[in-house]
């Protein structure tokens, strides 16, 4: 029950991190994450109660590594094409 309540408070915190840090790339990148890590500590603690079925935790960090690679190919792309990481600077129209 604590486990929880503490998962969802970590969850708002990253939610109101990404509202606030939402003009840079990189800062919402890694905001991302954060909640990537969130959910793999929190499926780590679920999967605890089914006889330590882990394996699933392993094809959760392979595709977690996936996401984080080609957030930062996007990154480095955005700063070679445009020379910062801001969003403004991205015109969408």
């Amino acid at each position: 029950m604590y486990m929880s309540m503490f998962f969802m408070i970590i969850f708002f915190i990253g939610l109101v991190s990404v509202s606030l840090n939402r003009y840079h790339l990189f800062m919402v990148l890694l905001c991302l994450e954060f909640f990537v890590l969130i959910l793999f500590i929190s499926m780590i603690f679920y999967l605890n109660f089914f006889n330590n079925e882990t394996f699933f935790s392993m094809f959760f960090l392979v595709f977690s590594v996936c996401e984080g690679v080609l957030g930062i190919c996007n990154l480095i792309l955005l700063i070679r094409l445009h020379g910062n990481d801001y969003f403004c600077v991205l015109n969408i129209l």
